[in-house]
């Protein structure tokens, strides 16, 4: 195996990816995880990041760089946001060391918006748009995160400007496992397909008039009930609504013309053609992607592996 200059991860609310990767940015070994946030306690996330990395093989002594979920006050260590406007290669710098551990373990900052009226916080996206950043360019962009809790992000020549979250993945899993739509859905909801015609319906919905949603909601429950919608039919039909409702929200707050959507995996699909159907022109980069080159660009500043430290 390629010998590794640095470790890296990203610490989510409810999965933990771990990279090591070499000295040309490039991963040479991974484990994913749902050791996220939420399945870990205080004390843990030392011991769960220690066995990940003995897993890959990574010698005792070699640093890492994390983002997320773990600088948060529910966290590893608590590190504080760095207040937006904010350039992203300030806000990869100011990322601080945990205390009493043997190897150099950095964590990042998160961003937050303090504006009287719409306070917004967020962990782990800074780090993809730096990656965006190094990706696409600076340039004037607003981006799409899509995930438990989806960000939409301005950004003005690699000034992080303005942002808003939705909860949208969260109350998808909220309300399919511990709401009456439970039993809409099943036990075990399968994956939605968004060319099943429960989503581009549902998702129609959402898009041109999000302000009754919580009726919308039990009209899937009362589907079931008087007209036989089937379980893979009730949870298109959610996920369509809530990303609508998000889209419709977002571009009454952002703007509409061209997106840059950062994602990985099935969410890919199911916003590609939501945004597209919005009127939106989308460029779609690859979170896992954007979030290595974020941390690889901030372990170039801070490591010692680096050299910049």
């Amino acid at each position: 195996m390629t010998r590794a200059a640095f470790a890296a991860a990203d610490w989510g609310t409810t999965r933990l990816r771990v990279w090591l990767i070499d000295d040309t940015g490039a991963p040479v070994a991974e484990r994913r995880s749902d050791e996220g946030l939420l399945s870990v306690g205080g004390a843990g996330f030392e011991a769960v990041f220690e066995r990940i990395l003995g897993e890959l093989g990574a010698p005792t002594d070699l640093p890492a760089i994390v983002c997320g979920m773990a600088g948060s006050r529910q966290g590893w260590l608590e590190v504080p946001y760095v207040d937006v406007p904010a350039k992203l290669e300030d806000v990869l710098s100011r990322a601080v060391r945990v205390p009493s551990v043997r190897r150099q373990v950095m964590i990042l900052p998160g961003a937050a918006l303090r504006q009287q009226g719409r306070p917004d916080v967020m962990r782990g996206e800074e780090t993809q748009l730096a990656g965006v950043a190094a990706l696409l360019g600076e340039g004037n962009r607003l981006a799409c995160m899509p995930g438990t809790h989806s960000k939409w992000v301005e950004l003005r020549d690699g000034t992080l400007t303005d942002f808003t979250t939705w909860m949208t993945g969260e109350l998808y899993s909220v309300l399919a496992g511990h709401s009456i739509l439970a039993h809409s859905l099943g036990k075990a909801p399968g994956a939605v397909d968004p060319e099943t015609p429960a989503f581009g319906a549902w998702l129609g919905k959402g898009l041109a008039n999000p302000q009754d949603v919580t009726a919308k909601l039990f009209k899937i429950r009362a589907g079931g009930l008087l007209f036989g919608l089937q379980p893979d039919d009730a949870a298109a039909a959610l996920s369509g609504l809530l990303i609508g409702v998000e889209i419709a929200s977002a571009r009454r707050t952002h703007g509409g013309g061209e997106v840059v959507l950062v994602v990985s995996g099935a969410l890919g699909a199911l916003y590609q053609m939501a945004l597209t159907l919005a009127g939106y022109r989308v460029r779609t980069v690859d979170a896992d992607e954007t979030v290595r080159l974020g941390l690889t660009a901030a372990a170039s500043r801070l490591l010692d592996a680096g050299g910049s430290r």
